[in-house]
C-alpha cells in the first residue's frame, strides 16, 4: 500500500458569533468544519467539491494550519501539526504548500516576480544568494515563464501568468503535499485547461501530492483520483472518481452531478433541481443535514444523524438510504 501522507481525523472548526445586540456575551457557533476525517496517500491527488459555503477553504486553512481547529488531528507523515510551536509549524509549511484561488491577491503588487519567488527561500534561510536567483530562473522555466519575466511586477501579467508564478512560488520549496484552492475558478476555460494539465505535468516530475479543490466537476474529474463531496461541514460521500461518478449514491452527489453541462445537444441526463436555500451553518436542520431539500428523504433523516459508512470498497456514503434510491 502507499505511504499515508496526511490523516485528517475528527477535524472541527467552530467559529464565533455574538447572538443578540452588539457586544452581547451570548455566543453562537458557525460549523464550518463539522467532524471530517480522511486520508491522502503519496502521489495521489484527493478532490473537495461542493457548493460555496460547505467548509472546502476553511478546511484547506485547518490542514496547513493557517487557523486552528476547534477539536481533531492533522497529521503529516506521522506527526501530528496540532499543538506545534509557530516555530515549528513553519518548518513544516515548508512541506505543505498551497496555490490560493486568486492569482492576483496573493501577489504583493510593490514586489518584482523574482522577489515574490525568493521569499519562501528567505524565509526559510535556503541557499546563498546566487543559489536563490538560480533556484528562482529554473521555477520560471519549468511553469512556462522566462528568467526574464523576474523582473517584473505581478500587474504585468495576465491571469494565467500570474497563476503560473503562484505556482512556481509554491514549488520553490520542493514541498511534498501542495493544496490547490480553487486554482483555476478566476481563469478562462482556455487557460484552465493550460494551468491543470501544467500542475499534471509537475505531479510526474516532482512526485507531487494533491488536496484539490474546485466547483468544476468536470476539472475534478480530469485531475483527480479520489473524490469527497462535502456538503454544510461535512464529508456526504467519498470514494474513487470513477465509482462516484458513475454510480453516486448521495442524493446531494447527484443532484451536483446533474448540473454539470452536457458535453453533446444530443445526450441526454435528468436534470435534479434542489429546492430552497442552504440551511445556516449557525443552525443546521436536526438529523441529516440534507434532508430539507433531499427529495428522497424519510422520517428516520429527520432524526437520526447518518454516518459516513462503507457502500462498497473505497466508497463511503453518508445516506439512510444508500443504495435503495
Amino acid at each position: 500500500m502507499s505511504e499515508v501522507l496526511l490523516e485528517v481525523k475528527n477535524v472541527k472548526k467552530y467559529f464565533a458569533v455574538s447572538d443578540g445586540p452588539f457586544f452581547s456575551k451570548k455566543k453562537k457557533h458557525v460549523k464550518a468544519v463539522d467532524d471530517v476525517s480522511f486520508q491522502i496517500k503519496r502521489g495521489e491527488t484527493v478532490g473537495i467539491v461542493g457548493e460555496s459555503g460547505c467548509g472546502k477553504s476553511t478546511l484547506a486553512r485547518l490542514i496547513n494550519r493557517l487557523i486552528t481547529p476547534t477539536s481533531g488531528a492533522v497529521r503529516f507523515k506521522g506527526r501530528a501539526l496540532t499543538g506545534l510551536s509557530p516555530k515549528e509549524i513553519r518548518t513544516e509549511r515548508q512541506h505543505i504548500q498551497m496555490i490560493f484561488q486568486n492569482p492576483y491577491a496573493s501577489l504583493d503588487p510593490r514586489k518584482k516576480i523574482e522577489a515574490l519567488i525568493m521569499e519562501p527561500l528567505v524565509i526559510h534561510n535556503i541557499g546563498t544568494k546566487k543559489e536563490r536567483r538560480k533556484k528562482v530562473d529554473e521555477m520560471l522555466e519549468i511553469v512556462g515563464l522566462s528568467a526574464y519575466h523576474g523582473d517584473r511586477y505581478p500587474h504585468e501579467f495576465s491571469g494565467g501568468q500570474r497563476q503560473r508564478i503562484n505556482i512556481a512560488r509554491a514549488l520553490v520549496l520542493n514541498p511534498e503535499l501542495i493544496i490547490c484552492d480553487e486554482p483555476v475558478s478566476a481563469l478562462d476555460v482556455s487557460i484552465q485547461a493550460q494551468v491543470i494539465n501544467l500542475l499534471k505535468d509537475l505531479q510526474t516530475e516532482f512526485h507531487l501530492t494533491y488536496l484539490f479543490i474546485a466547483h468544476d466537476l468536470d476539472v475534478v474529474r480530469f485531475i483527480s483520483d479520489r473524490i469527497m463531496v462535502m456538503y454544510l461541514g461535512k464529508v456526504v460521500e467519498t470514494g474513487t472518481c470513477e465509482e462516484v461518478y458513475r454510480t453516486p449514491q448521495h442524493p446531494y452527489t447527484r443532484a451536483l452531478l446533474s448540473s454539470v453541462p452536457l458535453k453533446s445537444p444530443f445526450e441526454e441526463r435528468e436534470r435534479i433541481f434542489l429546492q430552497g436555500d442552504v440551511p445556516s451553518p449557525i443552525d443546521p436542520p436536526s438529523g441529516c443535514h440534507f434532508h430539507e431539500r433531499c427529495p428522497f428523504a424519510v422520517e428516520q433523516c429527520k432524526t437520526a444523524a447518518p454516518v459516513l459508512s462503507e457502500y462498497i470498497a473505497e466508497h463511503q456514503v453518508s445516506c439512510h438510504l444508500a443504495g435503495q434510491i
